[in-house]
């Protein structure tokens, strides 16, 4: 039987595995990361880089690094980093040699880089990754803005927001747990955050900017709310796509941005950091991307 982790998949080629990457995260089937990674290397000619998929939760997050430091001591393809989905990211950081600015603002790790030295330095490549699909879509600065959700990729939404200028932003959230922590966050992040019960979701699509975070299904009762004339909607699932709300978005005319665009501008980023090339091949990335989707 292959070891899952240290043997590479059916696809890595006939060329011997010289480096390896992968996504963790528990559940971890749907994940895109795998084509995404792998588009880029071929791009880049990189043919001995392997990019895996591994299921594994916060209690077993220990072993699988420990195996892998393992693996590198006894002289293994090297481990170049791991891209992280939940519930990982913020349940890494304590078994990691030190993280970013970035990552440390929001105290949340999308990705871990390996030194040569097996040294691990923790990410966050979904901050940058929003602002820059924003900026694609001519999103360049930000007034008022809504966030929908909190939790991880909320904070990450709040530090994209305040990266681009935003004067207030409304989080609705459910109970009063969650407003206290994400006007916590807003203070720390230096972006004033007023909070609203997420029995007034509605309320939040006249903003310019709303920010989805939510898990699939929540907020497909808002379809029927969004206003004639609607802005610009970020909706960060990409499976189902598009979701009822981002579908009565795109028919009003509105901005619509879904969870693919997250998802490739922050592999490219951590495209660039595992490999240390300038710049990763965005186009090739986001086709591979479509393409897996529209076969699902």
């Amino acid at each position: 039987m292959r070891d899952p982790l240290v043997t590479g998949g059916p696809d890595s080629g006939p060329a011997p595995i010289t480096h390896r990457a992968a996504v963790l995260g528990s559940p971890i089937a749907h994940s895109l990361s795998p084509v995404l990674h792998r588009a880029a290397y071929a791009a880049l000619g990189l043919t001995g880089w392997d990019y895996g998929r591994h299921e594994v939760d916060e209690a077993a997050l220990p072993a699988f690094l420990e195996r892998i430091a393992k693996d590198q001591e006894a002289g293994g393809a090297r481990w170049a980093g791991l891209s992280l989905t939940m519930p990982l990211k913020r349940a890494v950081i304590p078994l990691l040699d030190g993280i970013s600015a970035t990552a440390s603002g929001v105290e949340a790790v999308n990705t871990v880089v390996f030194g040569p030295d097996g040294r691990r330095t923790g990410e966050n490549t979904d901050i940058p990754g929003l602002v820059a699909a924003l900026r694609e879509r001519g999103v360049e600065r930000v007034g008022t803005a809504s966030v929908l959700g909190a939790g991880a990729t909320a904070s990450s939404a709040l530090a994209a927001l305040a990266a681009m200028g935003a004067e207030q932003v409304t989080a609705y959230v459910r109970g009063p747990a969650r407003a206290a922590e994400m006007r916590g966050w807003g203070e720390r992040l230096g972006v004033p955050v007023v909070t609203a019960d997420w029995a007034s979701a509605a309320d939040a699509l006249a903003e310019p900017l709303v920010v989805s975070t939510t898990p699939a299904g929540a907020t497909d009762h808002l379809a029927d709310a969004v206003p004639a004339r609607p802005g610009a909607l970020f909706d960060v699932l990409y499976e189902p796509w598009p979701t009822p709300l981002a579908a009565a978005w795109s028919a009003r005319g509105g901005v619509l941005l879904g969870g693919l665009d997250l998802l490739v501008h922050q592999a490219v980023l951590q495209v660039e950091l595992m490999t240390g090339r300038a710049r990763a091949p965005l186009a090739a990335m986001r086709a591979a991307g479509e393409a897996a989707l529209a076969a699902r």
